[in-house]
C-alpha cells in the first residue's frame, strides 16, 4: 500500500469518525490508532530518506589551510 493510499484512508477515517452515523464512527475509531501510527511511521521514514539525501548532495566544507 502506497503513502498515499494510507493518508487517503486516514482522511476518510477521520471524516467518517467526525461526521458518520454511529456504527461508522465506531469502525473508524478502532482504525484511526493504527492509521496515526502508520502514517507517522512512514513520514517519518520519508524525512529521513530527504534528509539523507540532502546530506549526501552537500559539498564538503573547506577547511581552511
Amino acid at each position: 500500500m502506497s503513502d498515499e493510499d494510507v493518508n487517503n484512508l486516514l482522511t476518510n477515517a477521520r471524516r467518517l469518525h467526525d461526521d458518520g452515523d454511529e456504527k461508522q464512527k465506531a469502525a473508524a475509531a478502532e482504525l484511526l490508532p493504527t492509521l496515526e501510527e502508520v502514517a507517522a511511521e512512514r513520514k517519518s521514514v520519508r524525512l529521513e530518506a530527504a534528509q539523507a539525501k540532502r546530506a549526501a548532495a552537500r559539498k564538503p566544507r573547506k577547511v581552511a589551510a
